[in-house]
């Protein structure tokens, strides 16, 4: 039964696959409408936000914000809107105006990079974070920490997961870690990298949770076929793709990894297991994707991801009080800044000194 049921889901992920409309007419003027999902990213002159696929320079005012649903007019080339017009903006509202506010606060009480640290790693935001900071992210392979990205929900659940068993047992510690990555991505405004990767660390560490690792391999399969076959085009989405092979990996080769550094003294081995057993999977794809990998990200990894929940977990509770009373908030964010001090030492450290600018971009 079980090989006609296999059988079934793969002809329909190529039907549905099949069916994809690949796209706007070329060289068209077009209208479209859709919700800014992704931070818009402001230059001098313009600001650039990405729409249904289509990426496209507005003018900086009318102001377009993450969560705002815009109609856009302009010309397609190449998967991008040329000469783009903002139409109309109907302001995002409910988690998006949270959201905001929460980013407000952290900008008013620290300075930067740490605010924008701070938001990236919380909300996932890297609007209006310093350029020179955000290429230094990227050439250290640590910016996946500060985006809403797929491997940094993989990343946190496991961090999470690591530390929890030291305290309670490992299906306690599974349910938690999923509940803290459920709760990453409500922070987060529900962004849909996020989503797919939380509903497929779910089923696949909920599996693991009944001890079976055989249905977590499944499991993870089963959600990522049923996703396509929900969303057909996401099998072209490199988010998708990363947050697919980092929990695959991470299925696949942490205990491994594990198994080989088990001799090491270390404060952060378990850490480095995580994060080598997904970079086994991830780098050969970055490298192909970007044309460059840094060697050293699973070392700079170690070296500021035990930052992160720290940092989440203070930022969270600064975003929530902040919300009520917006005094104590700022006081309370001002604990995270000897870890976004730690954490901003390290990647202004070892790029520098190891790799300069060398290696170039990884996003």
């Amino acid at each position: 039964m079980r090989p006609i049921v296999y059988l079934l889901f793969l002809l329909l992920i190529i039907f549905r696959v099949a069916s994809i409309d690949y796209g706007y007419p070329e060289g068209k003027k077009i209208r479209v409408r859709g919700r800014v999902l992704t931070d818009p990213i402001t230059y001098d002159n313009s600001r650039f936000i990405k729409i249904n696929g289509l990426g496209a320079y507005v003018d900086l005012f009318p102001e377009v914000n993450y969560g705002d649903k815009v109609t856009l007019e302009g010309t397609v080339k190449e998967e991008k809107l040329l000469g783009a017009r903002v139409v109309s903006i109907d302001e995002g509202g409910g988690l998006y105006v949270i959201r905001t506010k929460i980013i407000s606060l952290y900008r008013k009480s620290l300075p930067e990079p740490h605010a924008s640290l701070v938001s990236g790693i919380v909300l996932g935001s890297k609007s209006g974070m310093p350029a020179d900071f955000w290429e230094k992210l990227k050439a250290s392979g640590t910016a996946h920490v500060v985006v809403a990205s797929g491997m940094n929900v993989t990343f946190v659940t496991s961090f999470m997961l690591n530390s929890l068993v030291h305290f309670t047992k490992r299906r306690n510690a599974i349910f938690i870690a999923l509940a803290g990555a459920w709760l990453y991505v409500i922070l987060s405004g529900f962004d849909a990298p996020l989503v797919r990767a939380a509903i497929m660390g779910s089923i696949a560490f909920g599996a693991q949770a009944a001890g079976r690792l055989s249905e977590a391999f499944r499991a993870l399969l089963v959600s990522a076929a049923i996703m396509i076959i929900i969303s057909p085009e996401w099998i072209y989405d490199l988010g998708f793709i990363l947050s697919f092979i980092a929990t695959l990996s991470l299925i696949l080769f942490e205990s491994k990894v594990s198994a080989l550094l088990s001799r090491i003294v270390f404060v952060f081995k378990k850490d480095l297991a995580t994060t080598i057993a997904a970079q086994i999977g991830v780098a050969p794809i970055l490298f192909i994707t970007f044309g460059s990998f840094n060697p050293l990200s699973p070392i700079v990894n170690v070296l500021i991801l035990w930052t992160i929940p720290l940092i989440m977990i203070i930022g969270a509770v600064a975003a929530i009080i902040g919300l009520v009373v917006p005094v104590l908030g700022q006081l309370i964010i001002y604990l995270a800044y000897p870890f976004t001090a730690w954490f901003t030492s390290i990647i202004n450290l070892i790029p520098n000194l190891v790799f300069g600018n060398y290696l170039g971009q990884l996003g």
